[in-house]
């Protein structure tokens, strides 16, 4: 609110050089009294007046006038930046959870050490996560809490935050983050990425839904732009207007912008063909105030600009390339490998490739002195024509490798399911298997359902106690009739994941009687070295990174037992009990 009343205070200042303006041309003809001097004085001095004083009078007056107004806008603008450095030197935490919610706490970074942070989230950057090391990832950059102080300033360690954002691209988990803290102009990077991936989707209205959450004016000039232009996009021109005219009076100057949107306000009926790619939104106006609006992407366009093309359906149909152009083929099948043109697009235009029945008959020994993607297009054919699954299997196999050659697996993901779905797996010989199985979509299983075994203690009705529905006296009681029934079955065998489970129940203070000590041993933790001293430091910030980075690609329920168990015994040490609490009822029940 501060920053709109100095907005208030600029736009009053243009108010009164305006009037100030006027005023002085009105004395020009009629003099006022305005300045209410002593009529005695005005005899005294009528005399020495003359037209040349007039003049001089007048001159200085606008002058004056004029200094009034850069003065004002000059010294709000200072107060405006000021508010804004006092703003972001008091911003030291910024986040959507509250540690209470995962059994952190707010000092979760304090002893941690910079220099090994950003060389674990350097790591973690470079990996293609799993959606349970993403959860993690998300706890313990996003809760609440004091930043690390040793080798990292609040500016690196919050870039770190929004690199994350970034890469997980996660739209509604940014917006949420952006508009609880806002900070929509000191964190402007990431508010620009939000609004231009949602324009590059087609999804104008979200992107410019956002600009409604913000509780100031929006000071950072692309977002102020972009402001600008959702307020035409919703038929408010009296505000773009008047907000285009405040940003001119402050300086603000871009010809391009402001020819695009005197266009879409209706002042201008000439179309501006010029089309910029500097930024998604210039792209964007370039479309919209171009009714024959055509572009042509080359391979040196940006992947968002690609992406915009596709959105928008402006990305030109196979039918519409001539397949001699392998360079535009080239760019497609790049665009194909980015998720940025349809498959089915491009294998359309492979089919349309002419060749001869000797070709066809003889694609391995034709496709040697062909260009690669002759080569493709002669494969996908042959694939089509052939009628022996395991031929066609073989040779779904040579083109998927002839992509891979020339980095470009992705271009041939959606198609290739498609065809291994008709292949029976028991059909499928040895050599091929690995290629199948890596490639194949395997449907995903609805949410299972826990099958309790009251044989086995992992997977008995004493898991339940992690959900937080067994008192601990029920647990007690029920625990210690479980160990004496073990006790007795002398063939029962303790299992990792029991260990697990009994090394949990101890760590929250279950009492177990002494008298089972000896029905297991006690594992060695093999808690890697450099945990143990985040462990020790109570680093539970850098631990949770550590442990997204150690689950990496995988779900938790394919990580072997032994690395779970130094998981589950590196939270139970930190007391994260509500974070163990959740792998725990992933990992332990058997589920059907």
């Amino acid at each position: 609110m501060k920053i709109l009343r100095l907005l208030n205070k600029i736009f009053l200042s243009i108010l009164i050089f305006f009037f100030l303006i006027s005023s002085n041309l009105y004395s020009e003809d009629q003099p006022v009294d305005i300045w209410n001097i002593d009529k005695t004085k005005i005899g005294q001095n009528k005399e020495n007046q003359n037209t040349g004083q007039k003049k001089e009078n007048k001159d200085l007056n606008e002058s004056s006038s004029s200094n009034i107004l850069k003065i004002e806008i000059q010294d709000s603008i200072k107060e405006i930046e000021l508010d804004q450095n006092l703003d972001s030197k008091q911003i030291k935490i910024l986040g959507l959870y509250d540690p209470e919610d995962f059994g952190l706490d707010i000092n979760m970074w304090l002893k941690s050490d910079g220099d090994q942070l950003k060389n674990i989230f350097a790591k973690l950057n470079k990996m293609n996560l799993s959606k349970d090391a993403k959860e993690l990832m998300n706890i313990s950059l996003l809760t609440n809490a004091h930043h690390p102080e040793k080798n990292i300033t609040d500016k690196e360690f919050i870039k770190i935050k929004s690199d994350w954002l970034k890469k997980n691209s996660d739209l509604d988990l940014i917006e949420k983050y952006i508009t609880r803290n806002q900070i929509f102009d000191s964190h402007s990077e990431l508010t620009r990425f939000l609004v231009d991936q949602h324009l590059s989707k087609a999804n104008v209205e979200k992107a410019c839904e956002i600009f409604s959450k913000k509780q100031e004016p929006i000071m950072d000039e692309y977002l102020s732009k972009f402001n600008i232009y959702c307020l035409v996009e919703t038929e408010r021109n009296e505000e773009a207007q008047l907000l285009l005219d405040l940003k001119k009076e402050l300086g603000f100057k871009d010809i391009y912008f402001e020819e695009k949107i005197s266009y879409l306000l209706g002042y201008s009926n000439e179309v501006d063909k010029t089309i910029s790619e500097k930024s998604i939104l210039d792209f964007h106006l370039a479309q919209k105030t171009n009714p024959e609006f055509l572009f042509e992407p080359k391979e040196s366009t940006k992947k968002i600009i690609w992406k915009y093309l596709s959105s928008f359906n402006l990305l030109s149909s196979s039918l519409e390339i001539d397949i001699s152009e392998l360079d535009k083929i080239s760019i497609l099948e790049k665009a194909t490998h980015d998720k940025n043109y349809s498959e089915e697009d491009l294998f359309e235009l492979y089919k349309r490739f002419q060749f001869n029945l000797n070709q066809l008959l003889n694609v391995r020994k034709f496709t040697q002195s062909m260009s690669n993607i002759e080569g493709r297009a002669l494969i996908y054919q042959k694939i089509l024509l052939e009628s022996e699954k395991i031929e066609r299997l073989k040779l779904l196999k040579i083109l998927k490798d002839s992509f891979k050659k020339d980095n470009l697996e992705n271009a041939f993901d959606t198609e290739l399911k498609k065809f291994l779905e008709d292949i029976n797996p028991t059909d499928i010989p040895d050599n091929l298997t690995s290629f199948y199985y890596t490639n194949i979509e395997i449907e995903k299983n609805k949410e299972k359902k826990i099958k309790y075994n009251k044989d086995i203690m992992h997977q008995s009705k004493l898991i339940n106690y992690f959900n937080g529905n067994y008192p601990k006296t029920k647990i007690e009681k029920d625990l210690e009739n479980f160990l004496k029934k073990i006790k007795k079955n002398k063939k029962y065998f303790f299992s990792k994941k029991d260990k697990i489970f009994l090394e949990s129940l101890k760590s929250d203070g279950i009492e177990i009687s002494k008298r089972y000590e000896n029905l297991y041993e006690v594992n060695q933790s093999e808690i890697p070295t450099d945990i143990q001293i985040m462990i020790n430091n109570d680093e539970k910030g850098a631990a949770l990174l550590r442990i997204a980075e150690v689950i990496g690609q995988d779900n938790l329920e394919r990580i072997d037992d032994d690395t779970i168990y130094f998981i589950i015994s590196t939270l139970n040490q930190l007391n994260i009990d509500q974070i163990r609490n959740k792998i725990l009822l992933k990992v332990l029940p058997l589920k059907v």
